[in-house]
């Protein structure tokens, strides 16, 4: 048995044909749904970048106890469980996280692994005059060196990456026992990206180059805006043309008998939509959450269907588990998606996702509701970690003056770990209000709802699964939820928020 992840970062499902109407011209996304299981309800978990990938290694959830960091010490690594059952994993990718010290534990998990360097300001090229003069912040300029050593689409970092992906599936393709992880970083921000996909989307935009908004409120023009789509639609375009080159190779050595496949992304990216860019800083829209996810599992087959099931990242790991006939370790929480695919049988009442220090987040399927916290201090907020760093940077030593020992949680195989108090920071969910909303009658989350029956019944789903993912006591504490006893209608919060929420 063999296995293929096609991952890229910041897909947007909502501008795949698969799934909506679009600009979007991605021939091989259609390619690939007829040949493969297309998923209609597949949730990010935790977010962004590093912690979900955590979980694809883990196979639970990250956000609830830790931010941006490392694998823990204690936590089951799903590469790592493969090859040390005799399963060859071999990574490649240019995805300039796993290179800094908030990433620097996940690739050395693999047998072996490569990496192409460039993307979004990566650390790379040293040209010291145009680092000092360059326009922008640091990361900006370097990104703008970065992008004179990528003149073509052939040296372009996705291109190289994709180059050396197949040339495992070539080198491999007679081979057994193998885990490809072929990870992607477009469609992320900066859109840099050549022709001939950005003649496919012109427009009139005729000021500076605009392909990197940043993470706030749109505030820039529409011909700045539609700009910026097109350049993202451009490089979503590049991006199929690489799932492409997978497939065509899949099917010069007749792989798909015995090579399970699947592609996905870690969360989408929003261009305009609910009036923000990107990500992190305001509420985790379904744009943002709500994710492609195509599955070919040769155990249950089904290509050219759609399964409803409620899914989650966090499954991923176990599935592959179970593909290569490994029992998956009781830590992990996410479930075999065979399940989902032999009858479209459901997996899970309801899903968390969101980010370390906002908005705590659930769905049924049907609803979703964001739960802020009652205080703008958002707190009481808490690390909980043997492994001190952020994204790139280790935790300053006045970081860490306030450190306890926490008592072990369950998955932490009977360690303490350190209990660091941290600040919210830059992504209060006080500011934007507690919200409900009905996808349903409303898909587009536009009207979110005040409806206390609805609501409570959300807020003990939630609870139970904050319960069940062993969430620490600071978190209840910090939404306002009681740890023990019964949860009524006067804990609720959206009513109260309300005025704030539409403000916002």
């Amino acid at each position: 048995m063999r296995a293929i992840i096609l991952m890229f970062d910041s897909l947007n499902r909502h501008m795949l044909a698969p799934y909506a109407d679009t600009i979007v011209d991605a021939p091989n996304f259609a390619r690939l749904a007829s040949r493969a299981v297309t998923f209609d309800n597949f949730y990010a978990g935790s977010m962004p970048c590093m912690p979900a990938r955590r979980e694809l290694h883990t196979g639970r959830y990250n956000f609830l106890h830790r931010s941006w960091g490392p694998l823990e010490p204690f936590d089951d690594s799903m590469p790592q469980m493969l090859r040390d059952a005799g399963i060859h994993t071999h990574l490649v990718s240019d995805h300039p996280h796993y290179w800094e010290d908030g990433g620097a534990t996940y690739h050395t998990r693999y047998t072996t692994w490569e990496f192409f360097r460039g993307q979004e300001g990566d650390p790379w090229k040293g040209v010291v005059d145009g680092y000092r003069e360059g326009e922008g912040l640091p990361l900006r300029r370097q990104d703008a060196i970065n992008r004179t050593y990528m003149p073509t689409e052939a040296e372009h970092s996705q291109t190289r990456t994709v180059d050396a992906g197949v040339h495992f599936l070539h080198t491999n393709a007679d081979a057994d026992r193998w885990l490809l992880q072929l990870e992607l970083f477009d469609p992320h921000e900066p859109f840099f990206v050549h022709e001939p996909y950005t003649s496919r989307y012109p427009d009139d935009h005729t000021g500076p180059e605009f392909d990197w908004p940043g993470y706030q409120k749109v505030t820039e023009s529409t011909d700045q805006v539609e700009h910026a789509r097109r350049r993202y639609a451009a490089l979503v375009s590049m991006c199929d043309h690489s799932l492409g080159r997978v497939l065509d190779v899949m099917d010069e050595h007749d792989m798909w008998d015995d090579t399970l496949l699947i592609v996905n992304t870690d969360h989408g990216f929003l261009l305009g939509e609910h009036g923000w860019w990107a990500k992190s800083v305001m509420p985790w829209f379904n744009e943002l959450v709500h994710l492609p996810m195509f599955l070919w599992d040769p155990r249950t087959r089904g290509a050219d269907t759609r399964r409803g099931a409620l899914a989650q990242t966090i499954d991923i790991a176990p599935s592959l588990l179970r593909h290569f006939g490994l029992t998956p370790p009781p830590d992990m929480q996410g479930r075999d998606l065979a399940a989902a695919l032999d009858g479209d049988r459901q997996l899970r009442e309801g899903a968390l996702f969101g980010i370390h220090g906002g908005h705590v987040n659930v769905t049924d399927g049907r609803y979703v509701y964001m739960r802020a916290t009652a205080s703008p201090e958002n707190g009481p907020l808490e690390e909980y970690t043997l492994m001190p760093t952020h994204m790139r940077a280790r935790f300053g030593v006045e970081e860490l003056a306030d450190w306890e020992p926490a008592d072990p949680l369950r998955f932490t195989k009977g360690l303490r770990t350190l209990r660091i108090p941290v600040t919210g920071g830059w992504m209060n969910p006080w500011r934007h209000g507690t919200l409900l909303f009905d996808l349903e009658n409303d898909p587009g989350q536009q009207h979110p709802l005040d409806d206390p029956e609805a609501e409570l019944r959300m807020l003990r789903l939630l609870a139970d699964l904050l319960h069940a993912c062993d969430a620490p006591r600071s978190q209840f504490d910090r939404l306002a939820i009681p740890y023990d006893g019964e949860i009524t209608e006067r804990h609720l919060l959206v009513r109260e928020q309300a005025d704030r929420a539409a403000a916002l």
